[in-house]
């Protein structure tokens, strides 16, 4: 019988500046963390994405990290990077707003959280809330008063794999203080925390 994993606690969260890259990349591996995709889904028309797959769009995210400013946090435990939150003005991700389900629902100003991406062997132990705290704390010191979020929420009895929750689950985001406001589709709603002072 194995034992447990360790649930040692996030040790800070940065922002990914471009001296922080090569944390990300290994954090994120070979794969961009998943497919390829190095954190460019919600950038570029789906053929783009596709055409770039691995190199070409680590090479544009390398890019947008170095133009600032800082596209996303990066949580360390223990001095090594063990999660990856994206979190920027909604403007920035494009393709968001040609999404059915997850198009805007209003004409607010939002941040949003994107992507959460927690290595293997740190998951379960709260890594993602913590990064969700803190990509609070950065979009409203950036003048935000609204971060959204498109999490995933299960149909009853189903577990998903990790590759289909990377916008993470319906019940982490409301751990972390966010409210459900809109559903187009079963699994798919949109949540908010406002970030107001008091809020």
């Amino acid at each position: 019988m194995g034992s447990p994993k360790p649930r040692s606690s996030v040790t800070r969260v940065e922002p990914l500046t471009p001296s922080r890259w090569s944390d990300l990349e290994t954090l994120f591996g070979e794969r961009g963390a998943c497919g390829g995709c190095w954190c460019m889904w919600w950038r570029l028309p789906r053929s783009a994405w596709i055409e770039g797959k691995g190199e070409p769009n680590r090479r544009a995210f390398a890019t947008r990290v170095a133009s600032g400013p800082p596209p996303g946090l990066l949580a360390y435990r223990d001095g090594r990077p063990v999660g990856w939150c994206a979190v920027t003005p909604r403007a920035e991700l494009p393709v968001l707003d040609r999404s059915r389900n997850l198009r805007p629902i209003d004409d607010r100003d939002a941040w949003c959280v994107s992507c959460l991406f927690v290595h293997r062997d740190a998951r379960g132990g709260g890594v993602a809330v913590a990064l969700l705290e803190a990509a609070s704390n950065f979009a409203r010191a950036h003048g935000a008063t609204l971060l959204e979020g498109y999490p995933v929420d299960p149909l009853e009895g189903k577990r998903m794999p990790a590759a289909f929750v990377w916008t993470g689950t319906l019940a982490l985001f409301r751990r972390a203080g966010f409210v459900e406001i809109a559903r187009r589709a079963p699994t798919r709603p949109i949540v908010r925390r406002e970030l107001l002072a008091g809020a």
